[in-house]
């Protein structure tokens, strides 16, 4: 089979499809947390914070699970990896079910934390060596899979929830990764043939040499500004039910503006997919962030709430392509054998970010009392971002996509 007939064939798109299906069960671990956090502070009687160290080091298993994991992509493939990441999330889940305090449940979470990982970004990193025309807008379909996760399993869940309670929950996700993740894994075992990521490779190597910047020192480059613009992003996702209490508006309705970012992140990851294609991933990524600049700018002078709904509709149309545009990037300038461990280490870099973000915009609010420094923070560290872009795309000549080899 030529490379032509193997990258952005129809084989590509429905390895996709199946990827968009494991991401879609895999990616249930980072929200599942979210949604039993009140049963479990209730069973075991602790405080807030408390009740947030399962979340905390889900976060922390996920970061390093995707550089690990996918390290061990680029050396053992996705199915094997995957395989394994989803006997560790069903082991993950049924430790939880059975955990008697909260300290083990945490535990759990972090092999489950580490376990959904290989569903975000070395599921993105093998899906964009199987495009090249298409590359942006395949990543953006993977990568909205994490999202479109967050939406849909608390409505599948809600029932059991409120029946049988959360470890009945849990026993349901655990079958899934058993049950549902497991033949998908299967059916990933094809690996790219080797003249196809040649191919792929000249295309980066012919981008790569006009920036004058080593794959080292680019990938460094790109996980500082993942840093930059996820601190950014995690001041309205991590805080807005936080923020709609302080304004008498109740967390219900926090909840509600949450969503409402999550499902314009949908939307604006589909977009800059289409938008990648055409301008390449720096520049999309360049867009993106100053977008998200933008609308934090808008969250200062807002207090209605009317206007609160639409900032936040616009926030989330605004930085929902901007993580999926680093897998973007990567592929573009670096060669396709380390997509995996490079892939995973800049989106490392963003949930650190996002972790950070969250944390240090706490601290601003507790210090002053107010949340408008904590967004004026965000909108420092969002410039960073902004720069390294703007360094980047200055540096590559000729700008644009790079050229497709016969």
């Amino acid at each position: 089979m030529t490379p032509e007939t193997t990258l952005d064939s129809r084989a590509s798109w429905g390895r996709l499809a199946l990827a968009l299906l494991v991401s879609l069960i895999g990616n249930a671990g980072m929200w599942a947390i979210i949604l039993i956090l009140p049963d479990v502070q209730a069973e075991f009687g602790v405080g807030r914070a408390e009740a947030a160290l399962p979340y905390t080091l889900t976060m922390v298993g996920f970061a390093f699970g995707n550089f690990l994991i996918g390290r061990a992509v680029d050396r053992l493939g996705l199915a094997l990896s995957l395989a394994g990441s989803a006997v560790l999330m069903g082991a993950g889940y049924g430790l939880a079910m059975m955990a008697p305090s909260i300290w083990l449940l945490s535990l759990a979470q972090l092999a489950i934390g580490f376990g959904s990982s290989a569903s975000f970004g070395p599921l993105i990193a093998d899906t964009s060596q199987w495009f090249l025309r298409r590359r942006g807008l395949a990543v953006a379909i993977a990568a909205s899979g994490n999202y479109l996760s967050g939406a849909i399993w608390p409505l599948l869940l809600a029932g059991t929830l409120a029946d049988d309670g959360w470890r009945a929950a849990y026993l349901v996700l655990a079958l899934s990764c058993i049950v549902a993740m497991m033949p998908a894994c299967a059916l990933l075992r094809r690996k790219l043939p080797p003249e196809a990521m040649a191919r792929s490779d000249v295309a980066a190597a012919e981008r790569a040499k006009t920036t004058g910047l080593s794959p080292r020192a680019l990938t460094w480059l790109l996980a500082v500004a993942g840093i930059g613009c996820c601190v950014a992003m995690s001041m309205p996702q991590v805080h807005i039910v936080a923020y709609c209490v302080d304004l008498g508006f109740g967390p219900v309705v926090g909840a509600e503006m949450l969503s409402l970012m999550l499902l314009g992140g949908v939307a604006s990851r589909l977009v800059s997919g289409v938008m990648a294609d055409r301008l390449g991933g720096v520049m999309t990524l360049l867009i993106g962030s100053t977008l998200q600049m933008l609308a934090l700018f808008l969250y200062l002078p807002t207090s209605g709430l009317t206007s609160l709904y639409i900032v936040s509709l616009v926030f989330g149309l605004s930085q929902g392509g901007i993580v999926p545009s680093y897998a973007v990037i990567v592929r573009e300038y670096l060669p396709a054998r380390e997509a995996g461990a490079r892939v995973g280490f800049v989106i490392m870099s963003t949930i650190f970010g996002m972790a950070i973000g969250g944390w240090l915009s706490g601290l601003i609010y507790d210090i002053t009392g107010s949340y408008q420094l904590a967004f004026l923070n965000g909108i420092a560290f969002n410039a960073l971002n902004v720069a390294i872009m703007v360094y980047i795309l200055t540096r590559s000549r000729p700008r644009g996509r790079a050229p497709v080899p016969a």
